[in-house]
């Protein structure tokens, strides 16, 4: 059966206005007024906006991390992003050492199907500098895969050098594809923990110290050097601090092809989440660090200036009582990591929308419209039009909830916002033209997400 939503305030990146949205199957066809309603199934939006559903570009379920497994896997994590407004997650796909990259998609792939709620995609990331997991990019474009990830970080585990990097850049270059990258100085990292726990200072309150802001501003400024010689594009994820800020803006006004992502824990929390007694900062420990409010003030200029392109969740879910408590005697073994999947359009609408800092058209923008340009997904995804897929959120801009581990669904035993009152949630959440969500209840089906073969970044999208 046809079903036809009347009478939404339409919200897409570029546009507002109100319409009525008919969807025959999975797709929309036809947007206007006053749309026939025989013989169709009807809900009605008014008083409702109606957005595209939201692209979380930056997700890691069932990620495997620091001895641990996250505690979200592709069902449970996917559900919290339907419930929060999210339809489609890109995750990562972890190489592991000594195989292959087509390891790692199946990999991801076994875990993900039969499973995934919505559509999911895949960044794969490449751990070792051989030349032949390099040279395995254009295959794994022919499958979709058509964004990479390398990190600066995490030296001697999961952190590759600059030489690495540059030939992942060249040959990302060569096929179409585009690099993410954690832009942390690894090196000197490693020499400042080392020092922190030399002097004793096991507690997880001294994790910040070990990761100062140069750090990050240094490597964001290195990689957008190495990506100038590349000739390739660059995305620099979960930005935090205005140093590297700072380095992406005077990249792109000099016509780089760069892009800066944050995400909401760096936009709302600060380094005071770091000074609560005992073991409390082990759930605020994520890479970079939470920082102070110079740094997020910054972060906000630049969604407002657009200088920021995109915002993620980074969600990644380590049980604090069972998984973070591994590091109760030494922080450098706490599971690094913060769970937002669900909670990033609550907090954004109410914190940036509702104050009047961005528009709801640059809400759009960012939560959507530019991770699905970016990673090849637009138009399929990422608005409302005719031909897209019918992922849509019917937003109340009124509603109340408070968010708790109570009322989200992640599988995770806190949230870093606890107790937090918003105004703004989902009254409908559409996936391919079924709903799955209606006033924060689950109505979807296990396994009925589709894996997303993307298309080749293309900075006109």
């Amino acid at each position: 059966m046809s079903l036809l939503i009347r009478n939404g305030k339409i919200i897409t990146a570029s546009e507002t206005f109100i319409a009525d949205i008919l969807i025959e199957g999975e797709r929309i066809v036809q947007l206007g007024s006053n749309l026939p309603a025989e013989g169709k199934e009807v809900i009605d939006a008014t008083g409702l906006f109606v957005f595209p559903g939201a692209v979380d570009p930056h997700v890691h379920n069932d990620e495997p991390f620091m001895g641990t497994v996250g505690s979200d896997d592709f069902f449970t994590g996917t559900i919290a992003a339907a419930c929060g407004g999210t339809t489609t997650t890109i995750d990562f796909a972890y190489q592991t050492k000594g195989k292959s990259l087509d390891y790692a998609f199946q990999d991801w792939m076994n875990k993900a199907a039969g499973k995934a709620v919505i559509d999911y995609g895949f960044h794969i990331a490449i751990f070792e500098g051989d030349q032949a997991w390099i040279d395995e990019i254009p295959a794994m474009v022919a499958r979709g895969v058509t964004s990479f990830k390398a990190f600066m970080a995490y030296k001697g585990d999961i952190g590759v050098d600059d030489a690495t990097i540059f030939r992942m850049l060249q040959k990302c270059r060569e096929t179409g594809a585009i690099l993410t990258v954690h832009a942390e100085n690894g090196d000197v990292i490693d020499v400042l923990l080392q020092q922190e726990l030399q002097q004793g200072h096991f507690a997880a309150q001294y994790f910040p110290r070990t990761r100062p802001a140069e750090t990050e501003g240094e490597a964001t400024s290195r990689v957008l050097a190495l990506a100038r010689m590349a000739g390739a594009p660059v995305y620099i994820v979960h930005l935090s601090a205005a140093e590297a800020l700072d380095a992406v803006t005077e990249a792109r006004r000099k016509g780089q092809i760069a892009f800066a992502e944050t995400t909401p824990h760096y936009l709302f929390l600060t380094e005071a989440e770091y000074e609560r007694p005992g073991f409390e900062p082990a759930k605020y420990i994520c890479a970079p660090p939470i920082r102070s409010r110079a740094h997020q003030e910054k972060l906000w200029q630049g969604l407002e200036t657009g200088a920021i392109q995109a915002i993620g969740s980074d969600h990644c879910t380590y049980n604090y009582a069972t998984q973070k408590i591994l590091g109760i005697n030494d922080f450098s073994k706490i599971p690094a990591g913060i769970p937002g999947i669900e909670t990033r359009l609550y907090l954004l609408w109410n914190g940036a929308v509702r104050p009047g800092r961005i528009t709801p058209n640059r809400f759009v923008e960012l939560v959507s419209t530019n991770p699905a340009r970016i990673f090849g997904l637009y138009p399929q995804k990422g608005t409302i039009a005719i031909g897209s897929d019918a992922d849509l959120v019917l937003w109340n801009a009124e509603k109340e909830f408070t968010i708790s581990q109570q009322s989200l669904h992640q599988n995770i035993d806190y949230t870093p916002y606890e107790g937090w009152q918003v105004i703004g949630a989902p009254e409908f959440v559409l996936a391919r033209g079924k709903v799955i969500v209606h006033n924060n209840q689950f109505l979807g089906l296990k396994g009925a997400g589709r894996y997303l073969k993307r298309k080749l970044f293309n900075s006109r999208d």
